[in-house]
């Protein structure tokens, strides 16, 4: 008998990542744009990295407060109230280590062994995976894709609950597919969640990159300050912090020494030196952001453009986000076709079996990168699309 049989079962099971075996593969080839990962190719900015290198100088490397530094939720809830325009004082933040962290906290408060949590598919695989490892059981209720993009009907969540549910998990704008829900949809999920009880764990990390307005809209815009949401979010994105791990959440004061105590028995928080760099670009990083989705936007309209024009790709310019979701006429098989395009094109993308149900067809790639990369790549992924 194994070893890995002794382990506990929903850790033994847990899925090895489609994007990651992809990655594996291409990562030492030469010549691959790398667009399978969801994260850009700058750097952090060098404003956060001074103010993070200014913190270990001075000797941050103790100890500090769970829940982050003061400095830093102050500067969360000025940055709330700047860009959401809601008024909440520095008991609704708690920083954490990653947004990553940040799910499986709010999985642990919510859902455990013999609940089930409602998420829209397909999906980032890490929510289901998490929930999973924590004893939830995760329910896909899947969206579809048309003519006009990604859609999902909210009839689908009360078809999916039963007595077992405890909670529902929406992540807007969408990784991978950029589906963005609008007000009235918001409106409609937490009237759902209102009649049966449920916590929603809204994950809106990507609410900047949003190509229709300032932001995409949020559960803030709807909710009461009563209504059971926690709100996971990260640093990496907006700031180009993908690998420092630090991420936040937003949930009612009631539940802070809660909170704490997840964060305690985890990580027991995050170093204060990392969390210097984090006040830094709440505090001056807009100009940073904004210039970010300018890009992004700019390399959406390529790609969309150059792959439309082969005749063979199904797909719509995703709303928000910085992914596009697309399929290739007489591809099936996304996984085999992901191995083949490294090869064949140098284009790393992740195959949509990676993201579950509704996901197996389609292929994602991240366009958070510099136009003559995007362009490059739209037109090795052209040339391979017209040959297939």
């Amino acid at each position: 008998m194994s070893l890995i049989q002794h382990l506990r079962h929903e850790a033994a099971v847990a899925p090895e990542s489609g994007i990651v075996a992809v990655m594996n593969h291409g990562r030492k080839q030469e010549g691959v744009i790398p667009l399978w990962a969801g994260e850009g190719d700058l750097p952090t900015p060098e404003f956060i990295r001074a103010a993070a290198g200014e913190g270990l100088d001075n000797g941050e490397t103790f100890y500090t407060w769970q829940r982050g530094i003061p400095e830093l939720r102050q500067a969360l809830s000025d940055y709330y109230k700047r860009h959401f325009s809601v008024d909440l004082p520095v008991e609704h933040f708690y920083v954490t280590g990653s947004g990553m962290q940040s799910i499986q906290l709010a999985v642990q408060a919510t859902a455990g062994t013999g609940d089930e949590v409602i998420y829209l598919s397909p999906a980032w695989p890490n929510f289901a995976a998490a929930a999973a490892i924590g004893g939830a059981t995760p329910v896909a209720v899947t969206q579809d894709f048309t003519g006009n993009g990604w859609t999902f009907d909210p009839q689908k969540i009360r078809d999916a609950i039963t007595p077992k549910t405890k909670a529902l998990f929406i992540n807007t704008p969408s990784n991978p597919s950029g589906w963005t829900a609008d007000v009235e949809t918001l409106r409609e999920m937490l009237a759902i969640a209102r009649q049966h009880g449920l916590w929603i764990i809204a994950d809106e990390i990507y609410a900047h990159f949003y190509y229709g307005a300032r932001r995409a809209p949020s559960f803030l815009d709807v909710m009461d300050p009563e209504d059971r949401i926690i709100f996971v979010n990260s640093f990496s994105k907006n700031w180009a912090m993908t690998g420092w791990r630090v991420g936040w959440l937003v949930a009612h004061p009631s539940l802070g020494q809660t909170i704490e105590n997840l964060i305690q028995y985890s990580t027991s928080g995050v170093a204060q030196f990392m969390q210097r760099g984090a006040v830094v670009a709440l505090n001056q990083g807009d100009d940073f952001i904004r210039s970010q989705v300018e890009r992004a936007h700019k390399a959406r309209d390529i790609l969309c453009a150059r792959l439309a024009a082969t005749g063979r790709v199904h797909l719509s310019p995703p709303a928000g986000a910085f992914y596009l979701m697309f399929g290739i006429e007489g591809i099936s098989d996304s996984y085999r076709a992901a191995f083949d395009i490294v090869d064949q094109a140098k284009v790393g993308l992740a195959p949509g079996t990676a993201f579950g149900d509704g996901g197996g067809a389609f292929l994602r790639l991240c366009f958070a990168r510099r136009l003559d990369e995007i362009e490059t790549a739209a037109d090795r992924l052209a040339e391979w699309i017209r040959f297939r």
